[in-house]
């Protein structure tokens, strides 16, 4: 009698599957290579940028400390240099001030001079006043030629500009004496500092 095993028969011999070779190194995933490098790869480019700008603050700090040695060093010289331009300043003041009081000074004594030397025979004065820049003269003449020839002579005065004549009456009983009243003009005196500093030094 013959057997047969059917069930030995329904059954195939299991075949191995051969695994698929994966691309290791060193048995690591390739994913976590690539996040290892990207990772170094950061911190190289972090590393230079911070290194690039550690340089730069050295270089600036080394200009901030060579720009305070150099305003240590010129110091002294800005402070003399402000006292110089202080002590000018105020010098320059000084020497205007004189300058106005001397022209202050003359301003009466000069304009008495040209009024006197303007004065023309048979005319003399009674009064004089300067208010401000304007001369107020008041005085008698025996003639309306002398009031003429004394007004025509203030005229020629540089610093005087066109007298007027305000007022030319006659008085007394006689009839032979003019009263006369006029306003001038003064101009402001010229200060020729040269022509002094010429005369100082011949």
């Amino acid at each position: 009698m013959i057997k047969i095993n059917l069930l030995a028969e329904g059954r195939r011999p299991v075949v191995a599957r051969k695994a698929k070779p994966t691309l290791a190194l060193g048995g690591q995933d390739p994913n976590n290579l690539l996040v290892v490098a990207g990772f170094v790869l950061g911190a190289l480019a972090v590393g230079g940028w911070w290194y690039q700008l550690n340089a730069e603050l050295t270089a600036r700090q080394r200009q901030v400390k060579a720009a305070q040695r150099r305003y240590a060093e010129l110091e002294p010289i800005i402070k003399q240099v402000e006292e110089f331009k202080k002590k000018n300043d105020d010098l320059e003041r000084k020497v205007q001030v004189i300058k106005d009081l001397k022209a202050r000074q003359k301003g009466p004594v000069r304009i008495m001079d040209h009024v006197s030397r303007a004065l023309p025979e048979l005319v003399w004065l009674e009064d004089m006043s300067v208010i401000g820049a304007t001369l107020n003269l008041r005085g008698k003449a025996f003639n309306t030629n002398a009031v003429a020839a004394f007004i025509e002579n203030l005229g020629d005065v540089e610093e005087f500009k066109e007298p007027d004549p305000k007022n030319i009456q006659i008085v007394g009983r006689e009839g032979n004496v003019y009263d006369f009243q006029m306003s001038i003009t003064v101009r402001p005196p010229k200060l020729d500092g040269a022509d002094e500093d010429v005369e100082a030094e011949s």
